[in-house]
């Protein structure tokens, strides 16, 4: 099928309460812009270098999301249009986040990444790294964040049981960190769930998916 079939299969595939991220790293411009006439306009990149490249030459209503692992001294090369990070793990991040944001006069979304994965490759904080980040008087006082919800990712098994309790674990994270709401923290995105999982992490709570290969078809590494 063609990527504009993919999405429409998707798209009625998942609530209209679930935000799909058309997962486009690696993949070229015109696959890119393929899926934007589809309709679609939030993409997510996992390198900061490409996502700038591709923000300047293609249309400027899309939604830039940074899925990947994320570098400090990088933050400032998507700081001007990125419209949500994802895998925010640590203070020191969130901190060099908020000085970029306020050097353009923005606030910057962003999700806190926690490890519900078993797996070591696994990046993410733990649930009390999370609370101590949320109650940290540091913390409120970055004015140019806004921390909209968790993100995480699931172990890589077939094991289906795995995967949905890793799953349950980040919605019950959420349900008790919401409860904690500041200025600068009032979650609504469990972002969870992608090409092989986002069903099972809809059934479990998801309001926002990663989808990749599911609809731009096999990735292409270089």
């Amino acid at each position: 099928m063609s990527i504009s079939e993919n999405l429409d299969k998707i798209k009625n595939s998942i609530p209209k309460n679930v935000s799909l991220v058309a997962v486009s790293k690696t993949k070229p411009v015109s696959e890119i812009l393929e899926a934007y006439n589809a309709g679609q306009r939030i993409f997510g990149e996992n390198k900061i270098q490409e996502m700038a490249e591709k923000h300047q030459v293609l249309p400027k209503d899309i939604e830039w999301h940074m899925i990947g692992h994320l570098q400090r001294n990088k933050v400032k090369y998507m700081a001007s249009f990125v419209h949500l990070i994802h895998g925010v793990d640590s203070l020191k991040t969130l901190k060099e986040i908020n000085k970029q944001a306020a050097k353009n006069n923005r606030v910057i979304n962003c999700l806190l990444q926690l490890k519900i994965a078993k797996e070591a490759t696994k990046f993410g904080l733990s649930f009390n790294e999370t609370k101590e980040i949320l109650l940290s008087e540091e913390f409120k006082s970055f004015s140019n964040v806004s921390i909209q919800g968790l993100m995480g990712m699931a172990s890589f098994t077939e094991d289906e049981t795995i995967i949905r309790t890793e799953f349950k674990t980040l919605k019950n994270y959420f349900n008790i960190l919401k409860k904690h709401n500041s200025t600068n923290f009032n979650p609504t995105i469990i972002s969870m769930g992608m090409s092989g999982d986002y069903k099972i992490a809809i059934e479990e709570g998801s309001t926002m998916v990663r989808v990749g290969s599911a609809i731009f078809g096999t990735r292409n590494y270089n």
